[in-house]
């Protein structure tokens, strides 16, 4: 009898640690390996590369739903046309944020893009006062005030190196969040239903650039077939991840591993890609730093 509690203890010890070993390999797959994917198969273009990531996700998803036997969920979830409503705007959300991420990995902007995932977290605590008005304590506001700060800054002394792709990866994100944490439904089924939606769309666009001859997705070239299919998992794998981290140590522990894709993307921008990055862009980041420091020693001292 004696010995439950340390049994107790050992196992909530191992949970913990497992999920921030799973958030951390889904965070580093967000900013390493998602981003040299990508960046591989930009040669097909944004616009065919969004596409081929909206099919293959979906496709994945179908996988997965089968795999884990949650059409159940899934039956339940396009039963209430108020949550089918709300998950058709989440996909627009969704697919706005996989096309801007993607044409700035197609186009040199990686480092813009991190700047949208290094304020994404602080973002949400700011919507979420806003929306919910959920309480926010005093280092959250200095936090939020030195993110508004560095955009302003911009704004006023070097218009032209506003991180425009990373504003609205983290716009369209934030507000996704929002309404994912309103609606409440299963993670992966949710993000199935809004790929769903999204998929019409793909397939048309995919369709007239086809019949232009300016797809690179083709049964006369397999191996390249196969490249461009594996966006569908390399999207969800680290979704998968990262939600089971979630689970088993919580969001405070999460929250903070998270920044290691706005890290590694901003590194392999800068000494990988060899991106331009100003002296105004620098200072910008230097603000966004000292704001995301504020806001993990207060995530972790309040974790």
């Amino acid at each position: 009898m004696s010995y439950k509690p340390n049994n107790y203890l050992f196992m909530r010890n191992k949970d913990f640690n497992k999920g921030l070993a799973l958030t951390a390999l889904g965070s580093f797959w967000w900013g390493v390996i998602g981003v040299l994917y990508f960046k591989y198969i930009s040669f097909a273009g944004h616009i065919e590369v969004v596409i081929h990531r909206t099919v293959w996700t979906s496709f994945t998803l179908l996988l997965t739903t089968f795999y884990f036997s949650k059409w159940n969920i899934f039956f339940e979830i396009i039963k209430d046309i108020n949550k089918i409503i709300t998950l058709f705007f989440s996909g627009l959300l969704i697919f706005i944020n996989w096309a801007v991420w993607i044409y700035a990995i197609t186009n040199d902007q990686i480092i813009d893009a991190s700047f949208g995932y290094f304020i994404m977290p602080i973002l949400s605590v700011f919507l979420g006062y806003i929306f919910f008005k959920e309480k926010i304590n005093f280092k959250s506001f200095i936090s939020i005030l030195l993110v508004v700060v560095s955009i302003l800054f911009l704004i006023l002394f070097n218009y032209k190196s506003i991180p425009w792709v990373g504003l609205i990866v983290a716009l369209s994100w934030g507000f996704y969040n929002l309404i994912r944490k309103k609606l409440n439904v299963d993670t992966d089924i949710g993000l199935f239903i809004e790929s769903l939606f999204i998929l019409p769309f793909a397939l048309i666009a995919f369709y007239f650039i086809s019949i232009k001859g300016l797809n690179d997705f083709n049964f006369s070239n397999p191996s390249l077939m196969l490249l461009l299919l594996f966006a569908g998992p390399m999207t969800v794998i680290p979704l998968f991840l990262y939600v089971r981290g979630v689970e088993l140590c919580g969001l405070g522990p999460t929250g903070m591993i998270f920044y290691i894709t706005p890290t590694f993307q901003f590194l392999l921008g800068f000494f990988y890609y060899n991106e331009i990055f100003s002296i105004s862009k620098l200072v910008s980041f230097i603000l966004i730093w000292i704001a995301v420091f504020i806001y993990l020693k207060d995530l972790y001292e309040n974790d």
